[in-house]
């Protein structure tokens, strides 16, 4: 059996919780940190969601938390099936400005599937020039993550330049929960398949961000220095097979 969920309906993108919601985490003091760039342009135009940002935030402690600049999740988490598997795909479309060049790092544009019952995270990234593929099991705020004798924590990025720089690329990712499988697509073909997860994924939040990825320095956060990143996204098509 096999039944789709169209992620979308952009147009309500400033009503928070009804479809979409700001990203963050609360902080143990009990303030949220929200994933939200003041100066943020958003636009909905013909189903697509248009995000560009000069980036200001910063965190000078956490680094999960200085790594997202603005970021929408799904106000509703996505069930895993016990059986099947279940797929997320989109058109994304990122282009820059004034973030090194050859960098990704420096500033992009993002899918991530988030499991807050185990640190989960699968992702697209997509900057300038390339993009990479993300398996990760994170030590996100307020998150409990599993205690296995295999590795707790680690984030394990791919790299790869087969895609069209600065247009539309359609990203795919697909999780079987039964064979422990994750599977990355671009443009329809697999770019990355990992085995053996550590964890079983139990639902995803669906998050499309706007983020850098530069390590804290001591005087605190290194990943601002004038850029802007622009993020465009198509409505997210879910396909759970049973």
């Amino acid at each position: 059996m096999e039944k789709q969920i169209v992620l979308g309906d952009f147009h309500t993108i400033l009503s928070e919780g009804e479809v979409w919601k700001t990203g963050g985490f609360p902080l143990p003091d009990g303030s949220f940190w929200a994933y939200r760039e003041p100066d943020a342009v958003v636009i909905v135009r013909n189903g697509i969601l248009y995000v560009r940002a000069a980036l200001s935030r910063q965190h000078h402690q956490i680094q999960i938390l200085d790594n997202a600049k603005h970021m929408y999740y799904s106000a509703e988490p996505v069930q895993v099936p016990e059986q099947g598997e279940i797929s997320f795909e989109l058109d994304m479309r990122a282009r820059t400005q004034n973030t090194a060049p050859g960098d990704l790092y420096d500033g992009y544009v993002s899918l991530n599937l988030l499991d807050f019952s185990t640190g989960a995270a699968l992702d697209f990234f997509a900057g300038n020039d390339k993009y990479a593929s993300v398996y990760a099991v994170l030590p996100f705020p307020g998150v409990e993550v599993p205690v296995t004798d295999k590795q707790r924590y680690f984030c394990i990025f791919k790299e790869d330049t087969n895609f069209q720089a600065r247009e539309f690329n359609r990203y795919k990712i697909t999780y079987n929960r039964a064979h422990d499988e994750i599977v990355f697509y671009v443009n329809g073909e697999e770019a990355r398949r990992e085995t053996g997860c550590p964890v079983k994924f139990n639902s995803f939040t669906v998050a499309l961000g706007i983020m850098t990825e530069k390590d804290i320095g001591p005087e605190g956060s290194t990943s601002v220095h004038g850029q802007t990143v622009i993020a465009e996204y198509s409505p997210v098509t879910i396909t759970i097979s049973e």
